[in-house]
């Protein structure tokens, strides 16, 4: 689950690095403009999409120059138009013009994430089932994509590799078993949740055996999904992971599934096309 004050950090550490790669020891473009020259400059959607990333575009601008001024006329979670403007900022141009790709940069990715993760949510909205992220973000920017997931309409698993047990097939391997690595995890920290990625049928019933909180369904078919769930009877949560996109994902949305999860919500995401423009 995110944490505010995480996110918060976050996004300034993800912000004052994305200047640092950008402006390095200065925009010597922007030189061309009289430092006394203010500006009107608005920003428009070439897409049709969910707007999500303000707090990082304001943040871009707060650390540039706190003295532009922002007015934003659609929220995160609202669907744009085409040719949709969405803010509005005035200030010196240089500080504009200097904060303009960096800025822009996140909108597009995190519109992106949220587009994306609002298609799924559309796709399963009259299925009784809740889509999962993975860790398969893009580098640097995981709270971001995660919160941009949840803006879009699905849920997040897991942070990181620090809140939770997800007991995978390597995992299995160098403990020796599924059996072991579950006692191992419930002596390691008793408290936290524990999932086994499971391939087989034979994994499964090892995995309930073993009294695990949830179990992942990696790339089972639909006739393994049903049987899965015969066996669990409800038992435990069950997860269907493994290449699941908007093609397949309600073919996979079986009742007695309780997740599906997929990384194609953030490493498959499309950048919104966002354009700023002086007046």
């Amino acid at each position: 689950m995110l944490n505010n004050k995480k996110l918060t950090e976050d996004i300034k550490i993800s912000v004052a690095r994305s200047l640092i790669e950008d402006i390095g020891d200065g925009d010597i473009t922007a030189q061309l403009i009289p430092s006394s020259t203010m500006s009107n400059a608005f920003v428009v959607t070439r897409d049709p999409a969910v707007l999500c990333g303000q707090a990082w575009f304001n943040e871009v601008f707060r650390q540039l120059d706190p003295h532009i001024k922002i007015e934003w006329l659609a929220e995160d979670g609202e669907s744009l138009e085409p040719e949709q403007i969405v803010c509005r900022l005035k200030g010196s141009a240089r500080s504009i013009l200097t904060g303009e790709r960096a800025a822009l940069n996140f909108l597009q990715t995190l519109s992106g994430t949220a587009t994306t993760a609002r298609e799924y949510a559309k796709l399963t909205s009259e299925i009784d089932v809740t889509i999962l992220d993975t860790r398969k973000t893009i580098p640097g920017l995981r709270l971001a994509q995660k919160y941009a997931v949840v803006v879009g309409g699905c849920q997040n698993h897991r942070m990181g590799l620090y809140d939770a047990f997800l007991i995978k097939e390597n995992h299995i391997t160098a403990c020796g078993g599924i059996k072991s690595a579950v006692l191992k995890a419930r002596e390691i920290s008793p408290e936290r949740s524990i999932e086994v990625e499971v391939e087989t049928i034979l994994e499964l019933q090892e995995a309930l055996t073993a009294n695990v909180d949830m179990v992942m369904l990696d790339n089972f078919d639909p006739n393994m999904i049903k049987q899965a769930i015969t066996m669990n009877a409800g038992k435990i949560k069950l997860e269907v992971s493994g290449n699941i996109d908007t093609i397949n994902i309600t073919q996979k949305a079986i009742p007695g599934i309780d997740y599906l999860s997929s990384g194609g919500l953030t490493k498959n995401c499309q950048a919104i096309d966002f354009s700023m423009r002086l007046i």
